[in-house]
């Protein structure tokens, strides 16, 4: 279970448990077009607004975010979709907090560890 804090006006509330599997993982993933200035403007313009959505870099054209179900994952799919350049592909995808847990990377040909997922969220 992982603990979920609220905040309101500067007060803390009390902790509340949250499945694993309610809890979400967004992946955006995108292949824009930087042959001319104005695409490659474009394409810095989606990564900075997906940083400021609260995305994470995982790659350049690969960013992360944690959502709490998918009424809010359909709230951040829209904010994506009014905010697409003009050109390119882009692909959202979703999976659970435990399908997270299980996620298999390699670098430099070795394996690495289970992702660690946080212990505790912080919701302003």
């Amino acid at each position: 279970m992982t603990t979920l804090y609220t905040q309101r006006r500067g007060e803390r509330t009390e902790p509340t448990l949250l499945s694993a599997y309610r809890l979400m993982w967004m992946l955006v993933t995108f292949d824009l077009p930087v042959d001319t200035k104005k695409h490659r403007v474009q394409a810095t313009k989606f990564r900075q607004f997906l940083l400021d959505q609260g995305f994470e870099m995982s790659q350049l054209s690969n960013y992360l975010r944690l959502v709490n179900g998918q009424e809010q994952f359909n709230t951040y799919a829209r904010r994506i979709e009014g905010n697409l350049p003009e050109r390119g592909d882009v692909f959202i995808f979703q999976f659970t907090d435990r399908q997270y847990e299980n996620i298999v990377r390699f670098s430099d040909q070795s394996r690495w560890a289970r992702n660690k997922n946080p212990e505790q969220i912080a919701l302003f």
